[in-house]
């Protein structure tokens, strides 16, 4: 029998052979799972050849410029011990070699060798199973907090924002084909927000998260305008009859006009191009066009990010264009 290791990509007729393999390790992957890897990464998924017979399999799927992810890696057990697995590995490692982060599902035992590849323990995985016992499941109570829905039902960017929480970076075109393969239906269970079809609860979260964030940049100029106040000026305009009320709009609100301008333009250019806060609170289908451009940079699509870039850039300007003759104003006070 040869010796020699041939590893070759992925093909159709080889998706049942690793599929039954695996099953047969405990990895029990899912109707489709295989050939949606395949999709993802045409090069990310191989199969070592000894002569016409298989006898292992590796993939190392690139789900964008930054991340992979090395999984379904096994030799057949007559051909374990005699470096083939060692072959694979180094052919996975290779076509990664260039991405920040490589990920690995390692089982326990095997820790120790990968982590003497470099690799360190990142989160654990909870694998979940429900035996049936005959009877009809218990569904969700209706009308309740939880639901059971079908994934049709969901908007696609919540389950790409659930992934990106649990998942070095995202991955939407696998997550698309995955949820959307015929071999299967996607059930989820969905904590449902307050706040109706206007996801108002949402939202003001999102207001509130900004109104935080932001609050800094804006104070400091308003606090050093409403030092230059004299406290005589409100005394004044208290003896000749204006209530409290009516100082702050008569008297502070025009001297403190320019202020005012400036910290808006400032608080609008940091949120225009804020990233972090809104793709952790944002409501589902509600994107900024600074989660555009990641979205589209994370997924390689440079051309389509850079009508949102140009977007952010040009509006930038236009804050800083306008912020002139304000400033301007400031110091000839």
């Amino acid at each position: 029998m040869p010796s020699f290791l041939r590893i070759l990509p992925l093909e159709t007729d080889d998706i049942p052979a690793v599929t039954a393999w695996a099953r047969q390790e405990g990895f029990a992957p899912g109707l489709g799972d295989v050939a949606i890897y395949r999709h993802t990464d045409r090069q990310g998924i191989w199969v070592g050849w000894l002569g016409n017979e298989r006898i292992g399999c590796i993939t190392g799927v690139r789900y964008n410029a930054a991340y992979g992810f090395i999984g379904l890696y096994l030799v057949r057990p007559p051909w374990r011990g005699q470096g083939y697995g060692l072959q694979l590995w180094r052919h996975a490692l290779e076509h990664l070699q260039d991405l920040a982060c490589i990920g690995v599902e390692a089982a326990p035992d095997r820790a120790d060798d990968y982590a003497s590849w470099g690799f360190q323990p990142a989160s654990a995985t909870v694998r979940w199973q429900a035996i049936s016992d005959g009877e009809p499941a218990v569904s969700p109570e209706p009308g309740g907090p939880w639901q059971l829905l079908a994934g049709d039902a969901i908007p696609p960017q919540a389950v790409q924002w659930f992934d990106a929480q649990r998942e070095p970076s995202p991955r939407p075109h696998f997550l698309a084909q995955w949820l959307n393969h015929r071999a299967g239906t996607v059930l989820a269970l969905a904590l449902m927000l307050l706040g109706g079809p206007l996801a108002l609860a949402p939202l003001l979260l999102l207001v509130w998260g900004y109104g935080d964030r932001f609050l800094a940049v804006a104070k400091g100029g308003l606090d050093a305008a409403l030092e230059r106040i004299p406290p005589s000026v409100d005394e004044a305009a208290t003896s000749l009859g204006q209530s409290w009320p009516g100082v702050l709009r008569r008297v502070h609100l025009p001297l403190l006009r320019g202020p005012l301008l400036v910290g808006a333009l400032l608080v609008f250019v940091d949120t225009v191009k804020e990233l972090p806060l809104t793709f952790a609170l944002r409501p589902f289908d509600f994107d900024t066009l600074a989660v555009r451009v990641y979205q589209y940079a994370s997924d390689e699509r440079v051309g389509a990010a850079l009508v949102p870039a140009l977007l952010i850039l040009g509006l930038g300007l236009l804050a800083a264009s306008a912020l002139i003759p304000s400033l301007e104003r400031l110091e000839r006070r």
